[in-house]
C-alpha cells in the first residue's frame, strides 16, 4: 500500500486544481492582488482547455527513492495512473470508483471516488480564484507557482504546483505528507487532448489462475 499512498499523494495536487470546488467567501476572493488574479486566470484557462492528457512522470519520494510511470486522464471521470516495472501497481478511476490493482499479489481493491481527491481532477470547469483549496500564487524563476491544500480543514498549504510561463504548462508538483516528507512528481512528454484508448480505463480484474491439472 506504500506505493498506492504515494500515488494518491501525487495526484492530490492536480486534483485540487481540477475542479471548481465550492465558491470561497468573497473576502478571500478579493484578497488576491491584480497580478495574482491574472496568474490564476491564466492557469484556470489552461486547465479548462485540457479534455484529455497523457504524460510520463518521474517521482521522487520523501526518502529520495525514484519511480517512473505514466498517467492518462480523460474528462470527465476517468484516470489511469501506473508505475513502470518492477512496481506491480496500477490505479484506474472510472464510473465513480477507484480501483487499485497489484499484479504481483493478484489483488484489486475498490474505493469510492468521493472518498479521494481524484474526483476534483476529473471535472471540466475550473476557476482557481474561487476554489477554496487554493491558498496562494506567485511567480518564481520563470514559472507560476500555485499553493493549495488537500482539505478545507487545513490552515496551510501542503501542495505546490509549478506551471511553466509565459506559455502556461503543468511542469511538476510537490506534496507534503503528514510526517513532513515531500513527494515530487515531474511530468515529461506531456500530450494534451491526444486520442486515448478507452481500454486504458477499463475496470481492472484479477488474473485467472491456470489449473495445473491435466
Amino acid at each position: 500500500m506504500r506505493r498506492f499512498c504515494l500515488c494518491l499523494a501525487a495526484l492530490i495536487s492536480v486534483a485540487m486544481l481540477g475542479g471548481a470546488g465550492q465558491p470561497t467567501p468573497q473576502r478571500l476572493y478579493q484578497a488576491y492582488g491584480d497580478q495574482e488574479k491574472a496568474d490564476l486566470d491564466k492557469v484556470s484557462a489552461y486547465l479548462n482547455t485540457i479534455h484529455s492528457l497523457k504524460a510520463a512522470f518521474v517521482q521522487i519520494g520523501p526518502e529520495g527513492g525514484v519511480d517512473y510511470g505514466e498517467v492518462a486522464i480523460q474528462k470527465p471521470g476517468q484516470i489511469r495512473f501506473e508505475y513502470r516495472p518492477p512496481s506491480p501497481v496500477s490505479i484506474v478511476a472510472t464510473g465513480g470508483s477507484v480501483y487499485v490493482k497489484n499484479a504481483r499479489l493478484n489483488t484489486v481493491d475498490r474505493y469510492d471516488l468521493s472518498d479521494t481527491p481524484l474526483g476534483l481532477l476529473l471535472n471540466d470547469s475550473v476557476d482557481l480564484k474561487r476554489n477554496k483549496a487554493v491558498m496562494g500564487v506567485f511567480e518564481q524563476n520563470g514559472a507560476v507557482i500555485v499553493r493549495a491544500r488537500t482539505s478545507a480543514n487545513r490552515n496551510d498549504s501542503n501542495i505546490t504546483l509549478e506551471f511553466a510561463a509565459p506559455a502556461i504548462e503543468l511542469r511538476q508538483w510537490t506534496v507534503k505528507d503528514n510526517q513532513g516528507g515531500n513527494t515530487t512528481v515531474a511530468l515529461q512528454n506531456l500530450q494534451v487532448n491526444a486520442g486515448l484508448d478507452p481500454g486504458l480505463f477499463a475496470v481492472p480484474v484479477k488474473a485467472v489462475k491456470q489449473s495445473s491439472r491435466p
